[in-house]
């Protein structure tokens, strides 16, 4: 029984993705253990948030960092530091900005939900967001002709969750930024690169901490030092509410140093899903294959193209089926429309493939039983 069974949820086996709401990633010992340690000794947070600071900024080759509680988190603090610099009176007005610098430009197809409005988070921070072009097309020019006085900074979201096509891209972005002395914030949460986007220029990236690094929820910022000064001081402010604990920021800066000795693990996820694949390649109306990632990066999932008059059964009701069953299985469901669904290997553990395809079994004999 897990630690989470004894006090009601189900057992989860999650082959959907580092997804926060299925708990983000599951910590190695190492990672734990650490923690434990931090939650049983004291410090004073005040030296910590730089210390941390400063390890972030050794991990990802930039000037200076800032450890928060989540991604999220990060896009409201970066948004309050470049409104507010370490001016200590707005630091404590805020999200109130009235008068002041303040809109934030992103893309029209950026602003997205990733399960709550990336603009919300960028209001939070005192932030008014200017969404240029429209959902499928934006050009340099929009951009451009948005920029104004009381312009603070421009943001780009890499992200699955974002528009992939037509939008404009980090370098135009940059160069723009650049060429009118603005900021840009990246917002690059699930990116497994720590240091492409500030050897681009970038002046402040925000990542995950329990997403591609597989520590706790938790997160950081990375970028320009006086910018991550200013960062660090929204705990003074809006950051308050958003504070982390000790225990996630020693836990968040175990898995940065274990993940600069990591090497990537694609071929064993091919292998994985392969064997999920053959599990499943004889019934008729599964057609199996390995997907990459759709945001380009080095993920390589299991696809199943389900044909709902051959099987009896559509991909949204099997993974409906996955889900409400004990233990709860999830999958990444974002192309169940199209009869599509997506299993994951990374967060699952040991052997857990076996367990889908037993079910994806049951599932399937029961509609062929029941046509």
């Amino acid at each position: 029984m897990s630690v989470f069974e004894q006090y009601g949820p189900r057992k989860v086996i999650n082959g959907c993705g580092k997804m926060t709401v299925l708990g983000a990633s599951a910590v190695d010992k190492d990672v734990a253990d650490a923690m434990a340690q931090a939650a049983m000794d004291y410090v004073e947070i005040a030296e910590l948030l730089p210390s941390a600071g400063k390890f972030i900024a050794q991990a990802t080759g930039a000037e200076d960092g800032c450890p928060t509680c989540g991604a999220a988190a990060g896009i409201a603090i970066s948004t309050a530091a470049v409104i507010s610099g370490i001016n200590l009176d707005i630091i404590e007005n805020l999200p109130d900005s009235e008068g002041l610098k303040n809109e934030i430009i992103l893309q029209k197809g950026h602003a997205v939900n990733f399960g709550a409005r990336v603009t919300q988070m960028m209001k939070l921070g005192g932030g008014k967001p200017i969404e240029v072009g429209t959902a499928n097309l934006v050009v340099a020019q929009n951009i451009e002709n948005a920029i104004n006085e009381k312009t603070a900074a421009l943001f780009y979201i890499k992200s699955h969750h974002a528009v992939q096509k037509g939008m404009v891209s980090i370098e135009t972005m940059l160069d723009i930024a650049h060429r009118y002395k603005l900021p840009l914030i990246i917002d690059a949460a699930a990116e497994e690169d720590l240091h492409k986007y500030i050897k681009l220029g970038a002046d402040l990236v925000i990542y995950s901490g329990g997403k591609a690094l597989e520590g706790p929820t938790s997160g950081f910022i990375c970028g320009r030092s006086e910018l991550c000064q200013a960062c660090r001081m929204q705990y003074q402010g809006i950051g308050r509410p958003m504070k982390t604990g000790k225990e996630s920021i020693i836990g968040l800066l175990t898995a940065l140093d274990k993940y600069a000795a990591k090497k990537p693990n694609a071929e064993q996820q091919k292998k994985r899903m392969k064997l999920l694949l053959a599990e499943l390649k004889n019934i008729p109306g599964i057609t199996g294959s390995i997907a990459q990632d759709e945001a380009g990066r080095e993920i390589y999932r299991a696809r199943l193209d389900i044909d709902a008059k051959i099987t009896g059964i559509s991909a949204t009701v099997i993974a409906q089926k996955l889900e409400t069953g004990n233990p709860a299985i999830h999958t990444r469901n974002y192309c169940l429309s199209q009869g599509q669904i997506f299993i994951d290997p990374r967060p699952l553990l040991e052997g857990q493939e076996n367990i889908i395809a037993d079910r994806f079994k049951e599932i399937l004999a029961q509609a062929k039983g029941n046509k």
